[in-house]
């Protein structure tokens, strides 16, 4: 899992112990099942101590989400029902210490046969239940570690709290901790820590897919990524509106494209995505609120022709689910296209969209909002960010999600009345890098494009949206 080696800065250290905590259902045996294949996949032996599935069950399992572990060594210690049957059980796992030191003794026999290198205890805290005390059972455990340590095997137990028991007691036994969980914003996991190397702290985003098991994706830290570049500007192929902007847009800046329901802005974002793709970038389209086919459709329509651009791969479309993603997934994409395909140009369209892939507080929107354009910024992205209002005239905001401060760059679009007829206006209400022409212009979207057209120099009282007439 290259998203976890990142996270533990490397991976797991050799002859090392780690505990995996989390509830039932959180993805810990199946770290399990990565652990153990990339051993076996790199010619080392791993061993798998079960003691809640059998062994048919496990490969069973592991098949489903792509794992095939015919070249692990699978101790199957669950009970059998031949045990439920025998009148020498006292019940299927009956405590004491002759039944505790059987199962060690298994697991002694196992190590001794087959000297592995990779160890996979599935779950230790079943061992509870075997001993006749919690000293006993505590002491057995750091002696089983102990030993594999000895043995030269890296070793990873799953455990997990019950009512009665916490294995808050059990994490001294380990060099490294992990913890999965499932949260209002999807699954996760969180290293406690991490003995002997650095590590990246904090939550970081968890998937689990069927054929691939689980995807780790780790929590962007812009301040690791930089590319050098120069702050050129950039036409918007609209001339009105890159004289609104003095020029145009400057590479490496966000810009952002703010106003209320249908009055334009993704297909101002787009007409710059589309600039960008025409003169020779690779630019990319995140959709949070539109299909693919919506987007093209639309577009066609009124002149901004993406369909060749699309085809040709000069421009990405990706549409995004915002309730089947998380922050970390949504950055680990658009890292993707940076990275990996040389993208320039990033559209993000609707960061209402983005603000539930969140499902938390504005705070959290602006935080991994801030974190991802801070990135694009500092490996020299151009970026648009459109965000909807929610009110169509009255006061005036820039931003209904406070992200305003983000932008280099903030382009309004609003509906204005004008003697009964509903219009639109747009301006420039800041720009960090140069001048900029501080009117209000006539604002439409046509069959053939988007146009701007003269100073509103007539009316006053625009940003209210119901301006009226200059006195001469």
């Amino acid at each position: 899992m290259s998203g976890l080696d990142a996270i533990l800065d490397g991976g797991f250290i050799d002859e090392r112990t780690y505990s995996i905590r989390g509830d039932s259902g959180t993805g810990k045996t199946i770290l399990g099942y990565h652990f153990l294949t990339a051993g076996t996949d790199a010619d080392e032996t791993s061993v798998y101590f079960a003691f809640e599935e059998t062994a048919k069950d496990i490969a069973a399992n592991a098949a489903t989400l792509g794992f095939d572990l015919d070249d692990v060594i699978i101790e199957d210690m669950s009970p059998s029902a031949t045990e439920f049957m025998d009148d020498g059980n006292y019940t299927v796992f009956g405590p004491g210490e002759v039944e505790a030191s059987e199962i060690v003794s298994r697991i002694g026999d196992t190590v001794e046969t087959h000297d592995p290198d990779r160890v996979f205890i599935d779950p230790l805290t079943l061992l509870r239940h075997l001993s006749p005390d919690d000293f006993q059972f505590k002491r057995t455990a750091a002696s089983m570690m102990s030993y594999m340590k000895e043995r030269g095997s890296t070793t990873l137990f799953t455990t997990q709290s019950t009512a009665d028991h916490s294995d808050e007691d059990l994490q001294y036994l380990a060099d490294g901790s992990i913890t999965m969980r499932r949260t209002d914003r999807g699954r996760e996991l969180e290293v406690e820590k991490f003995r002997g190397s650095g590590f990246r702290s904090g939550s970081h985003g968890l998937r689990i897919d069927g054929g691939r098991g689980l995807s780790v994706f780790p929590s962007l830290a812009p301040d690791d990524h930089e590319q050098v570049f120069s702050y050129e500007q950039l036409s918007t192929d609209i001339d009105a509106l890159d004289t609104l902007l003095g020029g145009g847009i400057e590479r490496g800046s966000i810009t952002l494209v703010s106003g209320p329901s249908g009055v334009g802005k993704s297909t101002t974002g787009t007409a710059l995505a589309r600039a960008s793709a025409r003169r020779g970038e690779t630019a990319a389209a995140f959709l949070f609120e539109e299909s693919r086919h919506s987007f093209s459709h639309r577009s066609n329509a009124i002149g901004l022709d993406v369909s060749a651009l699309i085809e040709e791969g000069a421009l990405e479309v990706h549409e995004v689910e915002p309730l089947s993603i998380s922050a970390d997934e949504f950055a680990h994409r658009v890292r993707e296209s940076v990275e990996e395909r040389g993208v320039e140009f990033v559209l993000l369209d609707g960061t209402a969209g983005y603000r539930l892939a969140l499902q938390n507080p504005e705070a959290e929107l602006r935080e991994e909002l801030h974190k991802l354009c801070r990135y694009l910024r500092n490996m020299g992205v151009t970026v648009a960010l459109t965000d909807e209002l929610s009110s169509v005239t009255g006061t005036f905001q820039a931003s209904d999600s406070q992200v305003s401060y983000l932008a280099d760059t903030v382009v309004f679009i609003r509906y204005i009345e004008v003697g009964g007829e509903i219009r639109k206006a747009i301006g420039v209400l800041k720009k960090r890098f140069g001048g900029f022409e501080a009117t209000l212009r006539a604002f439409s979207i046509e069959d053939d494009g988007i146009h701007i057209g003269e100073t509103l120099s007539e009316l006053r009282g625009v940003l209210t949206g119901t301006p009226t007439q200059q006195a001469d």
